[in-house]
């Protein structure tokens, strides 16, 4: 790709990796890619925020040399150790041996024992500032949004945030400013990347984002390290953080199941029935089809979960394991969660559920809607008065 100029003398130099559809190993699915944003900013001491995924390290030395000479470069600074945004630091340092690296406290030793070097570094705290010409490189340090070593890098000149992954999103587009692309997308992929990555550290993006104001610091163009950068309306990103950080909820419902021979399948179209009866919008996922980090993006306003399995070997069935597990890495707030499930001989599915659900902290309320083996139309429109139920006693 070409560096592409965002402010005056800065410029994107990253690159769109428009094939990978698994992130973190396999658990985060990339259905529209993604772009590793890398930025250098020219000035009497020029200096590169954030690299690339190793595999498009030359891909990042070739856009920089487009516009520089790498030797040149005086600074590099690490905003986040994670190898999609630092994995490209060995190439880089062996182009341009005589930087510094800025980097917070907690980063420096991560670099170290990622890269096994010894290149020069500077620590830099929340308050601190280096001057690189005409422009000045502020600091904010952002532990666990979302590793510990993870930092901000503002230019107060430019009114430009660059905060690595905060607001971002992964998608591959070719353009690379918020008011050149499909809006709805970019926020479905912000949305799902908030639900699966940051929504365990909302406390923290709340503090963060106080922080930030009570600072005085001016933004109007944020320049994450994924996805499309905010230069007309950096403010709709961070309303949203705002919003999902809160757990703000709408009288809105997913029904998340699977099903071994349909039973269990027409007690949830009966459940949806009953939901959206009582005026609830309603979600519904057969989660042995579906995307689950795609579930869980749709729960995170979602005020009421409902889920069902059938029993088998005193057990829910398996393809509810890895979604369940999430819940209690992620553990959304002010949501409740009812149970369903179709069982033969013995049951079990419903109680082991309940023990997952609680343990990712949701309120557990109405009792569990259970049936023998097939059920009738009887059981159905009783099922369809549970769904009715819950949706009446929505908060």
């Amino acid at each position: 790709m070409f560096p592409v100029e965002i402010k005056k003398d800065i410029y994107w130099v990253g690159t769109i990796d428009w094939n990978i559809r698994y992130f973190h190993g396999p658990a985060y699915t990339t259905h529209r890619g993604t772009t590793y944003n890398s930025y250098l900013l020219l000035d009497e001491n020029p200096t590169l925020v954030d690299t690339v995924y190793p595999p498009f390290s030359q891909d990042l030395l070739a856009g920089i040399r487009k516009l520089i000479d790498p030797k040149e470069l005086k600074y590099v600074v690490v905003n986040h150790v994670e190898i999609d945004h630092s994995g490209s630091l060995p190439a880089i340092m062996e182009a341009a041996p005589q930087a510094t690296i800025l980097c917070s406290a907690k980063a420096a030793p991560a670099i170290d024992k990622h890269f096994h070097s010894s290149w020069t570094k500077q620590i830099v705290n929340t308050g601190d500032t280096v001057s690189i010409g005409k422009r000045t490189l502020a600091f904010v340090e952002a532990p666990m949004l979302h590793w510990p070593d993870s930092m901000f890098t503002y230019v107060p000149e430019e009114k430009l945030l660059l905060p690595n992954d905060a607001f971002g999103m992964h998608i591959a587009t070719s353009a690379r400013f918020d008011d050149e692309v499909d809006m709805v997308e970019v926020m479905q992929e912000a949305r799902k990347y908030y639900a699966n990555i940051l929504l365990p550290f909302s406390p923290l993006v709340l503090k963060k984002i106080d922080e930030v104001v009570e600072m005085g610091i001016d933004i109007d163009m944020i320049a994450p390290s994924h996805g499309i950068i905010w230069r007309d309306n950096p403010g709709r990103i961070i309303n949203a953080y705002v919003e999902w950080a809160k757990g703000e909820n709408k009288k809105k419902a997913t029904v998340v199941y699977d099903t071994m021979w349909g039973a269990t399948d027409k007690l949830a179209h009966a459940i949806v029935d009953g939901l959206i009866k009582g005026g609830m919008e309603v979600n519904l996922f057969r989660i042995s089809n579906s995307d689950r980090n795609d579930v869980v993006a749709m729960l995170i306003d979602s005020e009421l979960l409902v889920v069902g399995s059938p029993t088998i070997n005193r057990e829910f069935l398996a393809s509810l394991s890895a979604f369940l597990d999430d819940l209690i890495g992620l553990k959304p707030k002010n949501k409740r969660a009812a149970l369903f499930g179709s069982s033969g001989w013995s049951g079990g599915a419903v109680r082991q559920m309940a023990e997952r659900v609680k343990k990712a902290g949701f309120k557990l309320v109405e009792d569990s809607f259970e049936v023998f083996w097939v059920p009738t139309e009887e059981e159905l429109d009783r099922c369809r008065e549970y769904g009715l139920r819950l949706a009446q006693s929505s908060e």
